[in-house]
């Protein structure tokens, strides 16, 4: 069974994808590229989680290109705090083109509940809207301890913890509990501007 499965340079993700390689799945990557040492270590993580069952050639997609108009527009219109949300939601929309592409039949993603202000229940129901694939969240239930504890067992984990530059979108004060409702007016709006 095919699965493209979105791969930051971080701890989270390279754990999500050796769960799922473990079940049998053939995994194609996708990474969003915002630097080329974020881009070098996701190639190494493949190298080292390509050990645990049939991982394809990463798809690299350049984040400035595909999401940074749609950032600077949030700011524009002053949605500047709903840019992690769209973040992951054009992440997810491009997956699952790809995914449609290669024969996909889900997405895989590191998202763990909780963790980080993208992964409340109320955002992560909001960033599902993006796919009509299947998204697995092999982590979800999974606190940072254990992820860590996965991540040192298989080999990630010293590749995703070297110095790296920050998100250079990540806004101040990001929407922790999106409401739909709210974030479809916003993508409304970012659709007839053009950005979307």
């Amino acid at each position: 069974m095919k699965a493209v499965a979105l791969l930051s340079s971080g701890i989270d993700s390279p754990v999500a994808i050796y769960l799922m390689l473990r079940k049998g799945f053939e995994v194609t990557p996708v990474h969003f590229r915002q630097s080329g040492t974020k881009e070098s270590k996701v190639f190494e993580l493949c190298e080292v989680l390509g050990k645990y069952g049939k991982l394809n050639e990463p798809v690299i997609v350049d984040a400035y290109e595909e999401q940074a108009p749609v950032f600077s527009k949030l700011v524009e219109i002053g949605k500047g705090k709903w840019t992690c949300l769209f973040c992951k939601w054009t992440m997810l929309r491009k997956a699952c083109r790809i995914g449609h592409l290669v024969g996909a039949k889900a997405i895989i993603t590191g998202d763990s509940l909780g963790q980080v202000a993208s992964q409340t229940l109320d955002n992560l129901l909001i960033i599902s809207t993006a796919s009509d694939l299947p998204i697995l969240r092999p982590l979800i239930g999974l606190d940072k301890e254990e992820i860590v504890r996965i991540a040192k067992e298989i080999g990630t984990f010293a590749i995703s913890i070297e110095q790296e530059e920050p998100c250079p979108f990540v806004p101040r004060y990001p929407v922790v509990r999106g409401s739909l409702g709210e974030f479809e007016r916003i993508k409304g709006r970012l659709v007839r501007e053009g950005v979307l």
